[in-house]
């Protein structure tokens, strides 16, 4: 697992804070944001958004890492989830991590400053990483 700076992580976790009050979670009420770190030194942000159609629904998450990639970032060092409870990245999200950032940090941390410190592997070990799949073009 790569190794970050205590205050590069603070900056982080400070970022998926402040995103974090830009959710929009009408319905669940379960506001989170996100804050990933690009390998060049960039921290995108991300947060929930809901909706009725709740298939329709996008985690923080990947709200973050699907922005950072449409801003041309190509490799990811960390990721900060912020929740009110210190919740773990759903399976969907973890999937998308995997795809995208397999060796990233990741840092959970909860509405009272508590940090816990895991990867991605951890989160979804023996994942799918699409290796198998015949690339038809």
């Amino acid at each position: 697992m790569t190794t970050i700076s205590s205050q590069l992580q603070d900056q982080l976790v400070d970022a998926a804070s402040g995103a974090r009050t830009f959710a929009y979670a009408p319905y669940s009420g379960y506001r989170v944001g996100s804050a990933v770190l690009a390998g060049d030194g960039t921290i995108v942000t991300g947060c929930n958004v809901e909706n009725a159609s709740y298939g329709a629904t996008i985690c923080a998450e990947r709200v973050a890492l699907t922005r950072a990639v449409a801003e041309g970032k190509k490799q990811f060092v960390a990721i900060a989830v912020a929740t009110d409870d210190g919740g773990a990245p759903c399976g969907i999200c973890r999937q998308v991590m995997v795809e995208l950032g397999p060796e990233m940090v990741v840092f959970v941390n909860d509405a009272a400053g508590n940090v816990r410190i895991t990867s991605v592997q951890a989160l979804l070990p023996d994942s799918f990483d699409g290796s198998g799949l015949i690339n038809a073009g």
